[in-house]
């Protein structure tokens, strides 16, 4: 945990002194200038939409929990899935595995029962965002070519997690290269298996529609957000560069995409023209608005949920 915690702390320090030093280079008085333009009902609005997504995809993990039939209330499900929010910036959000750990302190499931829901979460996250930005290089005319073969990495991986068979093959093949580790693919193998009921279209259209929804809303945020800081930038161009900058943040395994996803979406901005002095206090309030926003929700729930989970190991 200590070395979980100095990484996080070291990307979040390297990322606020990047921002820091081009702030500094372009001159503060625009980028100061550019952050006064907000108002509180405007970064009000950014928080709302943020957080209809974590309620959208909170309700997709309540989906998901009734396909495997778990015990759990939509009331348990939400506070579950924003209390996993406190463990984000640990490398690749394996913090997150602790909402696993309420469900099965809960309701007294096992947890290979409970596991598959993590990993077909992370899957429809990423085949809403592949989507997304699949749409976005559709309809924008702002040249998003870089967002093509991210969205289609997204979308292959979400579909091979999401189909048991391809994905249990996938496994015993990486099994047979490496010849190593027989019990762990075992259990991977296992957890497979696990992932059949999830492909049924009944599930996919739901949880995909609601993924699509709740990341479409931090899409609009960050395209309010350019259009009050007085960036033209169309709307998918917007929806495109922050899906591909979160992605492709998140796909470094850094914390929360730390850094990654900020040096991203700050490239990408300049490519559209959008000067410095805009693009770094967009960036810099998209993220609060959005990732640091959600890691505050769960701080807030964290509590809660552990002390439900607490009392329901002493009731089982």
């Amino acid at each position: 945990m200590t070395r979980e915690l100095l990484l996080t702390l070291g990307l979040l320090a390297a990322m606020v002194f990047g921002l820091i030093g081009l702030a500094a280079a372009t001159g503060w008085e625009e980028t100061l200038a550019s952050l006064r333009a907000l108002t509180v009902w405007q970064v009000a609005l950014l928080l709302v939409l943020s957080s209809m997504n974590y309620v959208l995809r909170g309700l997709r993990w309540h989906l998901y929990a009734r396909v495997l039939r778990l015990p759990v209330t939509l009331m348990q499900t939400i506070r579950h899935y924003l209390g996993g929010f406190a463990m984000t910036v640990t490398p690749g959000r394996v913090g997150e595995l602790i909402r696993l750990r309420w469900i099965t302190r809960e309701t007294g499931v096992a947890l290979d029962r409970a596991a598959p829901i993590v990993l077909v979460d992370r899957a429809a996250d990423l085949a809403a965002m592949g989507l997304l930005i699949a749409v976005s290089v559709t309809l924008s005319a702002a040249g998003l070519g870089a967002g093509i073969p991210v969205a289609i990495l997204a979308i292959i991986a979400a579909i091979i997690v999401t189909r048991a068979t391809l994905l249990t093959r996938c496994l015993t093949l990486a099994w047979r290269l490496l010849g190593r580790l027989p019990r762990l693919f075992g259990r991977l193998r296992r957890a497979a298996r696990a992932m059949g009921p999830f492909s049924d279209w009944p599930v996919v259209l739901p949880a995909l529609a609601l993924g699509f929804a709740g990341w479409l809303a931090e899409g609009v945020s960050f395209y309010l957000l350019l259009d009050w800081m007085s960036a033209d930038v169309g709307f998918w161009a917007a929806v495109g560069i922050f899906m591909i900058a979160t992605v492709g943040g998140g796909l470094t395994g850094a914390p929360g995409g730390l850094g990654g996803a900020e040096a991203a979406m700050v490239a990408l901005l300049s490519l559209q023209g959008v000067p410095l002095e805009i693009s770094i206090p967009a960036t810099a309030v998209i993220r609060l608005t959005t990732l640091w926003f959600a890691i505050l929700i769960g701080l807030v729930v964290f509590p809660f949920a552990t002390r439900a989970a607490h009392r329901g190991l002493h009731a089982t």
